[in-house]
């Protein structure tokens, strides 16, 4: 399940949407999220899942890696789906005593599904496509208007990227303390729902311990280079807009127009 996990891991392939900016992958990424929740029609989700299979097919990402990262959150899904399933009320459907399903239900807990799922495929481009640099750049670059009311920029967008690189380090750290802990005769898969919690404070406690002495030794190594923010600071390979990337913002212009059509003429009807 640990190996499943893929956000803030980076798939290195020379396609169009690595080469393109990080500034025009993080409006593609904030567009698209806000596209699925424009409306709850049928239109507008094949909008969405053919706006999604040719970005995917542009990145050359397979397939298969991206999907591998909804099994982390299968029981997100089902939560979500049941939650709506259960719990909306409208018109009765089927009924097993204090149990009632609606139409209502069902098509919240269908739309809460695809939503969920094309949310983690759409949102996982944006760090399998990006380097953790890149990505730190790009926050920096369109968030830079901030700077203005005296906002640190630069170190959030730091503390962003250094997070999203540190998942993939902590995930593999993780599988190795449980694999070690398994050699030992600890279970982790038996017992209910207490016993396989303190089961767990094996693993916690040196990944803790992990995670600091990985934070204090990074620290160090950017006191070593004399780091002390943005201010003095250059870049060895400052972004700069190409056609490339003015093609990719009208690309987006021209799904969101097409995602609001879609909602207009749709006129509020719901899948």
């Amino acid at each position: 399940m640990l190996r499943d996990i893929t956000l803030g891991q980076y798939y290195p392939a020379q396609s169009v949407i690595h080469k393109l900016d990080p500034r025009v992958k993080l409006a593609a990424t904030l567009v698209y999220i806000i596209s699925l929740f424009i409306g709850m029609n049928v239109e507008i989700y094949i909008a969405a899942a053919l706006f999604l299979v040719i970005t995917v097919k542009l990145s050359k990402v397979p397939v298969s890696y991206i999907t591998r990262g909804l099994k982390a959150i299968v029981l997100l899904i089902i939560f979500s789906a049941a939650f709506n399933l259960f719990l909306t009320s409208g018109e009765t459907l089927v009924s097993f005593g204090p149990i009632t399903i609606t139409k209502e239900g069902a098509r919240f807990a269908v739309f809460m599904i695809i939503r969920l799922i094309f949310l983690i495929m759409g949102t996982s481009l944006l760090t399998l496509t990006t380097t953790p640099n890149n990505l730190t750049d790009g926050l920096e670059k369109a968030f830079a208007i901030l700077k203005v009311v005296k906002v640190p920029v630069h170190e959030i967008a730091m503390m962003m990227s250094i997070a999203l690189r540190f998942i993939p380090i902590l995930v593999d750290e993780t599988d190795k303390i449980m694999k070690a802990q398994m050699a030992r005769g600890a279970d982790f898969e038996t017992g209910n729902i207490i016993r396989r919690s303190k089961a767990m404070v094996p693993i916690l406690v040196p990944l803790f311990i992990s995670a600091f002495r990985r934070a204090n030794d990074l620290a160090m190594a950017m006191e070593a280079r004399c780091y002390h923010g943005s201010e003095g600071r250059t870049k060895m390979k400052p972004l700069k807009y190409t056609k490339r990337d003015a093609c990719g913002y009208i690309s987006l212009l021209l799904y969101l127009a097409v995602m609001i059509g879609l909602n207009i003429y749709a006129g509020g009807r719901v899948i």
